[in-house]
């Protein structure tokens, strides 16, 4: 039987960032995946011919480390400036850039310089905390003690009353948060979003959406298919293996001296591989209710991986489109567009989700990725990608095809208010609900961030507090997806920070 020092399963972005920094540091790593490409969520495939688009449409914070430590920019990796654009049916439009906004009136222009330059220095002092392990619970430890210093040091610098203030706003709703500084709705709406897109929550929810706010204004961005082939291309320089098409079934755990430990997987073509350890990137339920397996696991823990939430509020729109579509209000679409007029906008959209409905009036967020890559469409042809919510993977009724195209035709009609041409430009389209996505990328619920990023789900509690410092109760089992710390998105956080782990 052959053998690695490390199995990495899942070739998402967190996966090939855990293999690359391995390899660098001397293992002989294989990366396996089920897919027939590597990306995971953020992998390109092709949804009609000749255009390509995937699930994760746009890269808004991959950390710069990162990039920097891999020397991504040598593998064709590239950050790009994208704005931010609100928009509603009547043409109005707010443009979101790094300093400033469009749009709006001059007490909005001139709040806006007050709130960005709050929430930027939270921002930074938060983002030592996103590429380091977080300390346990009761953890007494000088190395733990010294994290949780560093950070309170951070926190401390930020003078007296910001820390009041950053104390004040972390679990503030968003809707309080966005009326303290701002009049225009769009504009509320708009900046709100990064808050609430993927979870459970609406502007109105008191929970964690701040900190997610502030969690997306770290690193940088760039083309999500630049950012997959440069990882590839880094890893396998690094001397990893990457191996598509090899699905998992379980994990190969054996008893010994010390008790059980992860010893290498069984693919399901019945083949067997051998390694030191194990990294998984898949999500927590998947990697301990279905590879592990619950007569690995002590019973309480995997009750709490049970009770994990995880269920998705988001689905994917795509469409393949025979030209570059005109947005009223905007010069060119190409950055990130929002189409939400008003915060209860919103509201009343995760209302219809919460007792699982899908909304008859849904919110999104837009990108035309083809603009920045042009390979994802034939010459003069486009791809439109769209996260619309609130969509929910338990839907009252089922998921029947009757109940996918009612959804799909709402949201391709609220693109058409604020877009009146596109529907003439529409080659294809393709709609996803959360149950298409658990089952066309194996995550549980199809939730992007493989569970909620909720503050009883955040820092050392997620996954959970057993397992989140990327060890697991599994001697020779690691985490490094986006279901452990700092969460989803594509950041590479967890990927390099299970990667150290492992290295340490």
């Amino acid at each position: 039987m052959d053998r690695y020092d490390s199995i990495i399963i899942g070739a998402g972005h967190n996966g090939l960032v855990c293999a690359a920094y391995l390899a660098r540091g001397g293992q002989r790593v294989l990366v396996l995946d089920a897919a027939d490409t590597p990306g995971g969520l953020a992998g390109t495939r092709e949804f009609h011919p000749g255009f390509h688009v995937a699930a994760a449409h746009s890269v808004n914070h991959f950390a710069s480390k990162i990039a920097a430590d891999l020397n991504l920019a040598s593998y064709g990796y590239q950050s790009i400036d994208q704005s931010l654009a609100g928009l509603n049916a009547d043409g109005d439009a707010i443009i979101v850039t790094s300093d400033n906004i469009r749009g709006a009136g001059a007490d909005d222009s001139e709040a806006y310089g007050k709130y960005l330059r709050l929430m930027r220095r939270f921002a930074t002092a938060l983002e030592p905390s996103w590429l380091k392990k977080i300390p346990p619970i009761g953890s007494t430890g000088i190395a733990d003690l010294m994290s949780f210093a560093q950070l309170g040091l951070k926190l401390r610098l930020l003078g007296k009353d910001d820390m009041r203030e950053f104390m004040r706003i972390a679990t503030l709703p968003t809707r309080d948060l966005m009326d303290e500084f701002f009049e225009n709705d769009i504009l509320k709406a708009t900046l709100a979003w990064d808050g609430l897109v993927g979870a459970r929550m609406a502007p109105r929810s008191p929970n964690s959406s701040v900190l997610a706010m502030l969690y997306r204004m770290s690193g940088e961005t760039a083309s999500v298919a630049g950012l997959i082939s440069a990882l590839q291309a880094a890893a396998e320089s690094a001397g990893a293996e990457i191996r598509c098409g090899a699905e998992v079934e379980n994990l190969l755990i054996e008893a010994g001296a010390q008790g059980v430990a992860a010893t290498g997987v069984r693919l399901t073509n019945g083949d067997e591989i051998a390694a030191d350890r194990v990294v998984s990137s898949a999500d927590p339920k998947t990697t301990f209710l279905d590879l592990a397996g619950v007569r690995n696991l002590d019973i309480g823990f995997t009750n709490r991986i049970r009770r994990l939430r995880c269920n998705g509020y988001v689905a994917k729109l795509h469409l393949a489109l025979d030209g570059l579509p005109s947005f009223r209000g905007l010069d060119r679409p190409d950055g990130r567009m929002i189409i939400a007029p008003e915060l209860d906008a919103i509201e009343f959209a995760f209302d219809d989700a919460k007792y699982g409905e899908s909304s008859a009036s849904p919110v999104m967020e837009i990108a035309i990725p083809s603009l920045q890559d042009t390979s994802l469409a034939p010459d003069g042809q486009h791809v439109l990608s769209a996260h619309v919510m609130y969509v929910p993977y338990e839907r009252k009724g089922g998921w029947t095809d009757d109940a996918r195209s009612r959804i799909h035709d709402r949201a391709i009609e609220t693109i058409a208010r604020c877009a009146p041409d596109i529907r003439e430009q529409i080659l294809d389209s393709e709609f996803l609900t959360p149950a298409d996505l658990e089952r066309e990328y194996r995550v549980t619920g199809g939730h992007w961030h493989h569970t909620e990023f909720a503050i009883d789900q955040m820092l050392m509690m997620r996954p959970t507090y057993e397992a989140a410092q990327y060890s697991t109760p599994i001697p020779g089992l690691y985490l490094c997806g986006a279901g452990c710390h700092p969460g989803g998105d594509l950041t590479g956080a967890a990927g390099h920070n299970a990667a150290h782990e492992v290295l340490r």
